[in-house]
């Protein structure tokens, strides 16, 4: 079988591996490149398939990162509808799904992460949307009619934002989750607990402190059965986070644990194969330790730093990125550990609406929630990075 030969191989047709050509080219002009793309979309953002698409912002055709005519470009070979499959490290070979091989110099595994699905009987049926991709948009769409019905499951990140878009667009939305309130993980209670009276206010109906048992068809209709209750539904989404796409590393004998495990160079433990993205696990450098990041700017920024490296510019990766949420009237960027397992303090102009939440451990600001309060994420780095000591007195006013 002949094989396709490229300097450089990006395995992933998202935003990180489209940042990924960018930052290759930014170091080399000529060297061609292949990006092999699960998806047969050209990569797109994805924060509009839950917040502006919803909300009558942006328009399909404008979630694009680029114009087919900017892989022309820049001498890019484009593999879609078919994500690699197998990754043979030692003789620097990548096969995708439609049985052709590669072989590369530099490889990037920007293969993001997969939906979690629902480990309960029925959590297999026909039509149920594990909410993530281009085409769970498309059709979530087309389904979500206004006086319709819906049961999304899961109270996080997507489960909020998907709950609320709903919501606006006049479906009837009930949630479900096993946490105390939405997105109990990064709000602090107060917080959490007054947005989902909002959500409540707004017509949502919550289920919270619960978990599906199963899931019944009933004609085109589901049934999500809990230990509070059956909810039936016309609707039935699925958010319940995801798992980084692991198995080409860990088939290919690369060091794995929650994520590709990759030095502060973004390399695997193969010098030839870097990792970045959702699935990456990175020195997160002003935090001092290991971590996942699975948000927008982490995929851009890590993805453009990957290239680079790859392309020789031997640069460590350092960027602190951050997160962005909307929910109704309530947006927030976020930067840093938040996570409110650490001690919070509340700097309010407008008690749970407008002002910074700063996450402390051992009087160290370790992350920065920024509520309606815009254009501050680098003033929250700096705190961040500062390392320094801090009293609630002292951070009162800090950031306005």
């Amino acid at each position: 079988m002949a094989e396709g030969i490229f300097k450089y191989i990006i395995a992933g047709g998202g935003l990180t591996g489209a940042s990924a050509i960018k930052g290759i080219r930014s170091v080399d002009k000529e060297g061609s490149i292949l990006l092999v793309g699960k998806e047969s979309h050209l990569p797109y953002d994805r924060p509009p398939l839950t917040k502006k698409l919803w909300f009558g912002k942006k328009k399909l055709e404008e979630i694009f990162l680029e114009g087919r005519d900017f892989y022309e470009k820049n001498n890019v070979s484009l593999r879609l509808g078919f994500g690699a499959v197998s990754l043979r490290a030692g003789e620097k070979r990548l096969i995708d799904g439609g049985g052709k091989s590669y072989r590369y110099e530099k490889l990037l595994l920007a293969t993001g992460g997969f939906p979690n699905r629902l480990p309960i009987p029925g959590g297999d049926a026909e039509g149920i949307c594990y909410y993530r991709y281009f085409d769970d948009y498309v059709r979530l769409r087309a389904e979500a009619e206004e006086g319709r019905s819906a049961v999304v499951i899961g109270g996080g990140f997507i489960g909020s934002e998907i709950a609320a878009a709903l919501c606006i667009n006049k479906v009837k939305v009930t949630m479900v989750f096993p946490s105390g309130y939405i997105a109990e993980r990064v709000f602090p209670e107060s917080l959490g607990l007054h947005l989902q009276n909002h959500f409540t206010e707004r017509g949502v109906r919550i289920i919270s402190g619960t978990r599906p048992l199963s899931i019944k068809k009933k004609g085109n209709r589901f049934i999500t059965v809990t230990d509070r209750g059956e909810f039936e539904s016309d609707i039935l989404i699925a958010g319940i986070g995801i798992t980084p796409a692991t198995s080409l590393a860990e088939g290919a004998g690369l060091r794995t644990g929650n994520g590709i495990i990759v030095d502060d160079f973004l390399r695997t433990s193969h010098p030839d194969i870097y990792a970045a993205g959702d699935n990456a696990l990175f020195h997160y450098q002003a935090l001092d330790k290991m971590a996942r990041v699975e948000h927008w700017e982490n995929a851009l920024k890590g993805g453009a730093q990957a290239g680079r490296n790859m392309a020789g510019a031997n640069e460590p990766y350092k960027h602190m990125p951050y997160f962005f949420s909307d929910l109704f009237e309530f947006g927030y960027e976020a930067v840093g550990e938040v996570s409110s397992g650490l001690k919070t303090f509340a700097d309010w102009q407008k008690e749970n609406d407008t002002g910074v939440i700063y996450y402390l451990k051992d009087s160290k600001v370790r992350g920065v929630m920024l509520c309606n309060v815009w254009e501050k994420v680098d003033e929250a780095r700096e705190i961040i990075r500062s390392q320094a000591a801090f009293t609630p007195q002292k951070l009162n006013g800090t950031i306005r």
